[in-house]
């Protein structure tokens, strides 16, 4: 339920814990998915996705895709977050990934002053999404 309350801090909105439940019990077993959590005193103050993704292009080296990076507001500063990034980019770099990839909303300003901070740079894309749901 932890991991409810984080994502509800992260989108402002509920997440379905029991799909979320489904979901988790579906990907759990794809290497290709890696969850990972903070703890502080046992409680879950913080996780991150990393997605592993096959590419077709150049070598044909895989990359990775990050995503639903959070800390709680209550913890953040305390190096909870750069704990899950190094180690995300370790499980990155021992699955022979050529690059990460993350997003972060337009407003979120300290959440890119932290993923800069951590080495991350700031490049000349334009990313577009799609919404397609009700």
């Amino acid at each position: 339920m932890d991991l409810c309350l984080l994502y509800e801090e992260l989108v402002h909105r509920k997440t379905d814990f029991n799909r979320m439940v489904d979901v988790f019990r579906s990907i759990q077993n794809n290497d290709n998915y890696v969850i990972l959590g903070a703890f502080k005193d046992n409680q879950l103050i913080g996780s991150l996705m990393g997605i592993i993704c096959q590419d077709l292009v150049g070598e044909c080296k895989p990359f990775m895709v990050i995503e639903n990076v959070i800390v709680s507001r209550l913890a953040r500063r305390q190096g909870g977050g750069q704990k899950l990034m190094a180690e995300i980019e370790r499980i990155a770099k021992d699955r022979d990934c050529y690059y990460i990839i993350l997003v972060s909303g337009g407003q979120r300003k300290d959440a890119h002053e932290f993923y800069a901070r951590l080495g991350y740079k700031e490049e000349e894309v334009q990313g577009y999404r799609k919404h397609i749901y009700k």
